[in-house]
């Protein structure tokens, strides 16, 4: 907090823009639905010239708000970043011999340089990303249940499901990409005492084994490296499997509304948009948390 504390207004701006941003993606279907109903149902143009200025009105005011946005977020991430380093710098100024003994270059090197990364992003972009994620699922769920409850209902019961499979891989993902980061720490402290030591590995003609112990930890990077490419591909599949079984069940009900009458294909399409676009924010909300839990180790 003291570190966010100097840009307060600038994130109370960037949440703020990120509700509006969110609110606008969420009245998109809406368009549609309007679009379907009245120009292609009723097969008439009368409002069309009001209706296309309104669209590009918000078109445009959208472009402009993530503008606005993401320039506060690139301000915040880099200015925190900053000022955590320089802490960090001058705090290291301040330790004792036996703390450089015990902890090698290159974990410190990470700590000063990957973690203060991680904080700066997570006060900006993760902070963005929670905004617009958890206010575009309101939004959408309170558009649904105003719209057809019965088919919000429907929808709705999707969201716990894909939560707790969410969850389940984020965590794997989580506990990978921690020994990821570890190992890069461990690799850069390899080339930090292959260069700045280079004198006193040659003098003592220990090569080979360097050599062998920089392989190792190299060849443990690549293991998990792929372990971690191998359970995100299989995560995005059954994201992907989530959305397409969500439409399936819109078609599938919302289409024997349609075609009793019951329901307008305009109707149709809004939920065939919530239904394809509601697992991102589901996604994003699950994986800031899990950044969230991560970045209290770089903080410690």
């Amino acid at each position: 907090w003291p570190f966010m504390r100097p840009y307060r207004k600038k994130i109370i701006a960037m949440g703020i823009l990120g509700l509006v941003s969110s609110l606008i993606d969420a009245a998109y279907p809406l368009f549609n639905r309007y679009a379907i109903d009245h120009y292609i149902a009723q097969k008439t143009l009368d409002t069309l010239p009001l209706f296309i200025v309104g669209y590009l009105a918000i078109l445009v005011f959208q472009v402009w708000d993530n503008y606005r946005a993401m320039s506060w977020c690139f301000e915040v991430e880099a200015h925190v970043a900053r000022d955590t380093r320089d802490a960090s710098f001058r705090h290291l100024q301040t330790l004792s011999f036996s703390y450089f003994n015990q902890n090698n270059v290159g974990y410190i090197h990470a700590r000063v340089m990957s973690d203060t990364a991680r904080i700066g992003e997570l006060v900006s972009w993760q902070l963005m990303g929670t905004v617009w994620s958890s206010s575009y699922l309101v939004f959408a769920l309170v558009c649904m249940m105003i719209i057809n409850w019965k088919l919000g209902i429907i929808l709705l019961a999707i969201v716990p499901v894909a939560a707790v499979i969410i969850a389940v891989f984020q965590k794997k993902l989580v506990v990978l990409n921690r020994k990821i980061r570890e190992l890069n720490s461990t690799i850069t402290g390899d080339f930090n005492e292959g260069i700045t030591g280079a004198r006193t590995v040659k003098t003592l003609a220990i090569e080979d084994r360097m050599t062998e112990d920089f392989q190792k930890d190299t060849e443990n990077m690549r293991v998990t490296s792929m372990k971690n490419a191998r359970v995100s591909a299989f995560f995005t599949s059954v994201i992907v499997l989530m959305s397409s079984v969500a439409l399936a069940l819109v078609l599938w009900c919302g289409g024997r509304l349609s075609l009793s009458g019951v329901m307008a294909i305009g109707t149709l399409s809004v939920f065939m948009n919530y239904a394809i676009g509601i697992m991102d924010p589901i996604q994003d909300m699950i994986n800031n948390i899990a950044i969230l839990i991560q970045i209290q180790v770089n903080i410690t």
